[in-house]
């Protein structure tokens, strides 16, 4: 079968293999918490702070202060601003921070180039450069610019049980300001750190995220109507696009910050976009991986096991569980269309596929001398293939 080309065996794992009857942790998702904190808590003592607060520098500016200040205005409505505003206060998995530790952690694996001088060796902090910590900063920001701005409401879509409309207008104008102006912060702060290269590469991200982010919202219109015309590279390419690039052209752009040689550049871009793929499938996986019928929800019909399960199953096949799952033009039955995915080949290829990028995240990773560093990254890219 066409999946088959990504089964591999797990190389983080040195006596079992990847155990599909069992989730336990995510690199930016749920996770075990014990677990999860320890491996964040370790990476973090080794890039020399907590990474937790590397954009408090802005969040605690007078402005976004403001914005603070008319946000709290939406508190008793139903608007989804305020729970990635509560995520800025309190994230008890660690996960709003993580894309920045990675660009960290790589930064002091590879270590300084051998074309810097010893007068530049000088200003490193743990081993890392100014510059740098000043590129996670700005990672950060623009990932979570992006997160902001995922929280509009389409206005289209509201009912009278979403509240008042004009508390989601409102809501909408505060997503806006809030994201754009954290938007401005990171690209003032690519502006100040004097490489055309890293600001050519992090500005083509930026591209590639509103790229990816405009796919997701079209197909999102269409979920309701049918997905026949996603298909496993269409949805590669998206989520490339939309999870994948800024991580790993952030990774690439930390290296040209320390004068590395090409290659190098090339493996850190590796670990970032398979580490950010692995993310986003370890993601999409959660509700047939760790989900049952009586406690799931919904889940999206362009998410990894869905696309792999339509591919499997052909569009005739796929079309005759859509019309079973949504018989006489009622809402769909989530729960019946879950079982029905579940019980295919498609789940089984995604996990396969989760491993693959894991490996191939190690892979590059390896290449490193090694280090605390280069530990926490295989860490980290175990982490997200396990199950």
């Amino acid at each position: 079968m066409f999946y088959q080309r990504w089964r591999r065996p797990l190389k983080c794992q040195k006596s079992k293999k990847c155990n599909r009857g069992h989730r336990n942790i995510s690199l930016f998702s749920n996770s075990s918490p014990s677990n999860w904190s320890k491996v964040v808590s370790d990476a973090e003592k080794i890039v020399g702070y907590p990474t937790s607060f590397m954009s408090l520098r802005c969040l605690l500016s007078d402005e976004l202060s403001n914005v603070a200040m008319q946000v709290r205005k939406l508190v008793g409505t139903k608007h989804p601003l305020l729970n990635t505003a509560r995520g800025f206060v309190y994230d008890s998995r660690n996960n709003l921070q993580m894309r920045g530790l990675v660009v960290l952690l790589i930064s002091k694996a590879a270590g300084p180039s051998t074309a810097t001088t010893d007068l530049l060796q000088q200003d490193m902090v743990s081993g890392i450069y100014p510059s740098q910590r000043n590129l996670a900063e700005i990672t950060e920001l623009i990932h979570t610019a992006f997160l902001v701005h995922r929280g509009i409401v389409n206005l289209k879509d509201w009912i009278n049980s979403d509240g008042p409309l004009k508390d989601m207008e409102f809501g909408n104008k505060m997503a806006v300001l809030s994201g754009d102006f954290l938007l401005a912060n990171a690209c003032t702060g690519l502006a100040q750190l004097n490489n055309t290269k890293v600001v050519e590469l992090v500005s083509s991200a930026i591209g590639d995220l509103v790229q990816g982010i405009y796919y997701e919202n079209t197909s999102a219109a269409k979920e309701e109507q049918v997905t026949e015309d996603i298909t496993v590279a269409s949805w590669e390419e998206q989520t490339f696009l939309s999870h994948g690039a800024l991580l790993a052209k952030s990774c690439q752009a930390a290296m040209e910050l320390a004068k590395h040689d090409e290659e190098s550049q090339a493996l850190a871009f590796q670990y970032g976009k398979h580490m950010a793929l692995g993310h986003k499938i370890n993601s999409d996986l959660l509700p047939f991986v760790k989900g049952s019928t009586g406690e799931l929800g919904t889940f999206s019909l362009n998410s990894a096991p869905v696309v792999f399960h339509q591919e499997l199953v052909g569009r005739e096949g796929w079309m005759h569980q859509l019309q079973q799952a949504r018989p006489q033009g009622r809402p769909l039955d989530y729960p019946k269309l879950w079982g029905a995915i579940k019980a295919g080949q498609g789940v089984n290829a995604v996990i396969d596929l989760c491993c693959y990028h894991g490996n191939k995240a190690l892979e590059a990773i390896k290449c490193f001398p090694p280090s605390e560093a280069r530990s926490a990254l295989e860490n980290i890219a175990c982490a997200v293939t396990r199950f």
